[in-house]
């Protein structure tokens, strides 16, 4: 007998509306057991989804989906929608390659309205959806759900700001508040949002007084409860979305589906501009969750019954643990520092550091674009920021690098983590791009290590350049290189010879390092660990030029613009040139997969590097095949 038998009738919303309200809460247990069952044997996004299973089943029961759009916020709360739209069996492939993606992906389905996985873009996306809908005299519902966490951005307010003056739509912002992003909530809106939860705790408590003393007397509890709410929202800080333009409700329990239901059975047939606020618990159902919402964020495979295990004290340090333990190292020394980090404490690595130097450390909240001009007035004052991002999230502070950052020379240091490919989160978060977007920015420093000892090399050398600087480091561990307790600045601008061959010679960039070297054997070739893309060793190149057949640049980075052009470009000048061949990431989206199984097939571990100097070439030949 099957242990989910209502979610076995299940293979689309249409089949979930066939249901009778009363059976919902049932299916609820249902859906979060098998939820637990699932991510613990392929890894994945656990907390957040488990505090959205009442709130999906809601949605897909009340609204006619896949025709009414919904777009999830960052997408990581959506393994639930994935399994109630039709995808429940490829929940085993979730995050493999081959496999479904851990986040919505319009080519996966048409119940994924909008890819997302960057947070605050579900504002906008329903907005222009609602848009099109009225422009076209649709009677199509657009609802966007987002999280407490990214309403911190600013995307969401301009959007809130655009979509408060718009006439004749149809759109329904839910605010999932958790209490939680990733990390706790910083700043004056987690303020304000707790503001409006103490009063609906009180009716809460309220409610549950009365039901205590009479167990009868239910429906009357439920009542006054209700009653209170309807107290609090007047002149609450719910007045600053009414103030948006947007009708206010709330705030109710996103985990009781007997207020859930008819509430959006009410919204839908409500036009203009609505906001609904749902509060819910990050691990909702499951203890080990409940207690650690933020260790069970994201997970690896797991025993679902012992919960994650901790790491063997001997382990060998990440390339994240090694910037923490630098950082923390460093601010004893020097007072000037300070950590920034846009909500990914935990992920940065900056976890000790907070504790350490709480009075030095800064939650920004998701808001890249304010970290890096914060840390450049702070830089203006005579501190030295350190802003800790991913990769992939620095592109969306791109302008602020450049105009606040670059232009006026200042000392901020960048400490990019998952540069390259990031695995299974896919293509919204692979650092496929930060080469060729940061080594045509002046004055800007950037470097990779190629073992963690030199990642925390780099990293001093970073902080005592007087101006801006970025070092780039990949996910997860590195090749052994222990750390050094000692820290050096190593020398601008200058790249290290690792191996000397004869004919042809590797000029491998931070990660490609290792591999380069295992193909330098092989292949009797020069490998060069060249460590800077800017400024790179230029005098290094011009002399590997005279002195080879083939000059070969490896780097974790779309190949376009990266650091193989910045090597073309010295060597363009040249009357005899050597051949170039410039392996790195082809010119698409790389899907998400095991980071090494993505490596070979992109061509750059040590088999693809020997297979492409091997490989019958023109004197031209300097790309990477797409």
């Amino acid at each position: 007998m099957s242990n989910h038998p209502l979610l076995d009738r299940i293979a689309s919303p249409a089949d979930l509306r066939t249901f009778e309200r009363k059976d919902l809460p049932a299916l609820a247990e249902e859906l979060r057991a098998f939820l637990i069952e699932s991510v613990a044997q392929t890894g994945g996004h656990l907390s957040s989804n488990l505090g959205t299973v009442e709130l999906t089943i809601a949605l897909h029961y009340v609204f006619d989906t896949p025709e009414d759009r919904i777009v999830w916020d960052v997408g990581h709360q959506t393994y639930s929608h994935k399994i109630l739209t039709g995808r429940r069996e490829a929940m085993a492939t979730l995050r493999r390659r081959g496999g479904i993606s851990g986040f919505p992906r319009r080519p996966e389905s048409e119940y994924d309205t909008f890819g997302t996985a960057h947070s605050s873009t579900s504002i906008s996306a329903a907005l222009g959806m609602a848009v099109a809908a009225r422009d076209r005299d649709k009677a199509r519902a657009a609802i966007a759900v987002i999280g407490d966490g990214a309403m911190s951005a600013g995307m969401a307010f301009e959007a809130l700001n655009n979509a408060g003056d718009m006439k004749g739509i149809n759109l329904l912002v839910i605010l999932n508040d958790n209490d939680m992003s990733i990390s706790p909530p910083v700043g004056a809106l987690s303020h304000i949002l707790a503001r409006l939860m103490t009063p609906y705790s009180a009716a809460r408590r309220l409610g549950k007084k009365v039901l205590g003393v009479a167990p009868p007397m239910a429906e009357l509890a439920r009542k006054v409860e209700e009653y209170a709410k309807g107290m609090i929202t007047p002149g609450s800080p719910g007045t600053l979305f009414e103030e948006f333009g947007f009708h206010y409700y709330g705030p109710i329990d996103g985990h009781d589906l007997d207020t859930l239901v008819p509430m959006l059975q009410s919204l839908r047939r409500l036009e203009g501009p609505q906001f609904l606020h749902v509060v819910t618990r990050k691990g909702r159902g499951y203890k080990l969750a409940e207690a650690d919402p933020i260790r069970y964020h994201g997970v690896a495979r797991f025993d679902r019954h012992a919960g994650i295990q901790d790491a063997p004290p001997d382990a060998p340090p990440t390339y994240t643990q090694v910037f923490g333990d630098w950082l923390c190292d460093a601010a004893a020394r020097d007072p000037r520092i300070v950590g920034i980090t846009p909500a990914m404490c935990e992920g940065s690595g900056l976890t000790r550091f907070a504790a350490d130097f709480p009075g030095r450390y800064y939650d920004v909240g998701i808001a890249e674009q304010h970290a890096l001009t914060f840390a450049a007035g702070l830089a203006c004052e005579g501190y030295r920021p350190v802003v800790a991002i991913y990769s992939t999230f620095l592109q969306r502070a791109y302008d602020q690098l450049i105009h606040d950052i670059a232009l006026q020379n200042l000392p901020v240091m960048l400490a990019i983590d998952r540069g390259g490919l990031a695995g299974a989160d896919g293509a919204t978060h692979h650092g496929a791009f930060d080469l060729s977007f940061l080594a045509c920015v002046p004055n800007l420093l950037v470097m990779l290590p190629a073992d963690e000892n030199e990642c925390r090399q780099m990293l001093y050398t970073a902080l005592c350049h007087d101006g801006p600087s970025a070092v780039r480091y990949p996910r997860g561990k590195g090749p052994g290189a222990p750390p050094a307790p000692e820290m050096c600045a190593l020398p601008l601008g200058k790249a290290e010879i690792r191996r000397h061959g004869k004919k042809t010679a590797l000029l491998a960039f931070g990660s490609m390092v290792s591999p380069a070297q295992e193909a330098g054997e092989a292949l009797d070739a020069t490998v060069i660990n060249m460590r800077f893309v800017k400024p790179l060793d230029e005098a290094l190149i011009l002399r590997l030029a005279h002195d080879h057949e083939l000059l070969v640049t490896i780097e974790e980075n779309t190949v376009i613009g990266g650091a193989g052009a910045e090597v073309a470009r010295v060597l363009d000048n040249l009357p005899a040139r050597p051949r170039l061949l410039r392996l790195g990431l082809p010119d698409r989206f790389i899907d998400h997969g095991e980071q090494r199984q993505l490596l070979a097939e992109a061509g750059l571990d040590s088999a693809g590097i020997i297979a492409a100097v091997r490989r019958p070439q023109t004197p031209n030949e300097t790309q990477n095949k797409p």
